[in-house]
């Protein structure tokens, strides 16, 4: 089977993905390694299709890697079946197997062994690009689920069209478009029985509160979630861009000058103060940060604030102090 195969009179969604794959990857030369990430299931494969019709016309070496994350009987036979109708559509294909930890629950765990699994091979290949298969209905659960927590901007944000190497051509499709991109072309995906599974918070969503907000509010729910994704997206970008610049300005702030940004800056300088003196990334919230805004804008010394991945701050004289937390004896 070839990625034209099957296809008389093209289908809008074949346009579509194949469309949505030359703008994401404007900017790739020919020659340039492209990695996409399969699971088997239909967004992947209607990538992994898209980028088989697009990548030999852009001169590109396009391959996949089908990653078994080894969480349920059959996955290496999944795998390599997805591994197999890439390898018919004309890519080179690999089935990678990655050990999940339990850190976040298990679908974060879960996407954290697949983008580290994605991004060794790109290093050992010397990819420009790793294609994700998310889709807008994706974006949509994402920032809905962000909303329930209370998360900031940068949850509130979603999933990046770009981000490093990482770049995501379908966050404009809808996951029928997907499907019926598969139709079309003749694949035949896997239909993973943990996407149905009420167990996950995200499943829940997905089959239980996004359909009684698209009838309570008319429709077009999912489309408007993405656009406020793209929209914090954009004011993000330039609030990332304005920390930067202030960090890279003030070094070592004082208080005074912390103080004196607006919050909107300074919470993301203290963030990064945070991480630099060694706190946890994904682990530092909001409310540790919160915290430690309290020790510039309220005038109280000798206040201690631990942070996770063993970091403490405290307010010494005009600076605050990270320091390794003190083991309890």
């Amino acid at each position: 089977m070839s990625a034209g195969s099957g296809v008389g009179r093209l289908a809008a969604e074949v346009a579509a993905g194949r469309a949505a794959v030359r703008d994401a990857l404007a900017d790739v030369d020919a020659g340039g390694v492209v990695l996409v990430g399969v699971s088997g299931g239909a967004d992947s494969l209607a990538l992994a299709a898209s980028l088989a019709f697009v990548g030999p016309r852009a001169g590109w070496d396009v391959r996949a890697v089908a990653v078994d994350h080894a969480l349920q009987p059959g996955s290496d036979a999944v795998a390599e079946r997805a591994a197999e109708q890439c390898r018919a559509l004309g890519l080179g294909a690999e089935v990678v197997r990655v050990t999940v930890g339990a850190d976040g629950g298990p679908e974060a765990a879960a996407r954290t062994a697949r983008l580290q699994a994605l991004q060794l091979r790109a290093s050992e290949t010397g990819a420009v690009a790793i294609c994700l298969a998310h889709t807008l209905d994706d974006q949509a659960e994402t920032v809905l689920l962000g909303l329930g927590r209370g998360s900031g901007a940068r949850s509130l944000a979603g999933m990046a069209p770009r981000s490093g190497l990482v770049r995501r051509p379908f966050l404009g499709l809808r996951r029928t478009e997907t499907e019926a991109i598969c139709t079309t072309l003749g694949l035949d995906p896997w239909h993973d029985p943990h996407n149905t599974d009420p167990r996950f918070r995200r499943v829940r969503v997905r089959h239980e509160v996004m359909p009684v907000l698209e009838d309570v509010l008319d429709g077009g729910v999912a489309e408007a979630l993405a656009r406020t994704a793209t929209h914090l997206g954009r004011d993000l970008e330039l609030l990332e861009a304005l920390t930067s610049a202030w960090v890279d300005a003030h070094p070592d702030p004082t208080i005074a000058e912390l103080a004196a940004q607006h919050a909107a800056v300074r919470t993301r300088v203290l963030h990064r103060l945070a991480v630099a003196a060694g706190a946890t990334p994904g682990e530092t919230t909001a409310e540790h940060v919160g915290r430690l805004d309290s020790l510039v804008t309220t005038p109280r010394g000798g206040r201690r604030i631990e942070l996770p991945g063993g970091v403490t701050c405290t307010r010494e004289a005009d600076r605050l102090r990270f320091v390794p937390t003190l083991p309890l004896t």
